[in-house]
């Protein structure tokens, strides 16, 4: 009996569409790339692109949704090696800084794709809840922290974040991300206004308390 042996799987139509469209819709933008490009990129016929997404609006959100469960599982996994909420926030920008100086960085996608004015409200809702995962993480690890405001030390550190990536990304800025973590650092130890914990607050009180006491 013959068999073919030593030829590789052939990867599905969707796997290839979705694996080009990573490549050119994170390089050079949605909306300057068109279909026909993804297609010849992917090495499919234009109706398998039909067939898997109906359009190139789902073909974009799909993308995006992939990126965002990638993101998820990358921070969740790299979120498992430390233990105080201290140190999880930190390796967030420890994560973002080995991204970042890697060739062909362009910044956040989420943040590109939901600032263009094209963008649909399908793409713009997966763009918001990768942000809404970013922030809530960074919000409860505050909380987890003894943080007096974890809303407002989360803000600060998504600012912190946002703005390390564009810099990195624009301004080929390669310091961005250790500045924004050493920034982060000095925030957590009560540098911030929201980053303030009870028991530093206490510990202010009580020194207050004691120089009330002392002879003028």
């Amino acid at each position: 009996m013959n068999t073919k042996t030593g030829s590789a799987p052939r990867v599905p139509a969707r796997e290839r569409l979705l694996a080009a469209a990573d490549e050119l819709f994170y390089e050079n933008g949605i909306n300057t790339v068109g279909i026909d490009r993804v297609i010849e990129r992917a090495g499919v016929a234009k109706a398998s692109l039909y067939d898997c997404f109906g359009s190139k609006d789902e073909l974009v959100r799909s993308y995006l949704q992939a990126r965002n469960e990638a993101r998820r599982t990358r921070i969740n996994e790299r979120l498992s090696q430390y233990h105080t909420p201290e140190e999880k926030i930190l390796s967030i920008f420890d994560l973002l800084g080995e991204l970042a100086v890697q060739p062909g960085f362009r910044g956040c996608a989420f943040v590109r794709a939901g600032a263009d004015a094209g963008s649909s409200d399908n793409v713009k809702t997966v763009c918001e809840e990768s942000r809404a995962f970013i922030l809530g993480k960074f919000t409860d690890l505050a909380r987890e922290a003894g943080a007096s405001e974890p809303e407002l030390l989360g803000k600060q550190l998504v600012l912190l974040y946002d703005g390390a990536s564009i810099a990195a990304h624009l301004d080929h800025n390669r310091n961005a991300v250790s500045t924004a973590r050493t920034l982060a650092a000095q925030m957590l130890s009560g540098g911030a206004p929201g980053a303030k914990t009870k028991r530093t607050a206490r510990r202010s009180s009580t020194n207050m308390k004691r120089m009330r006491r002392l002879p003028g």
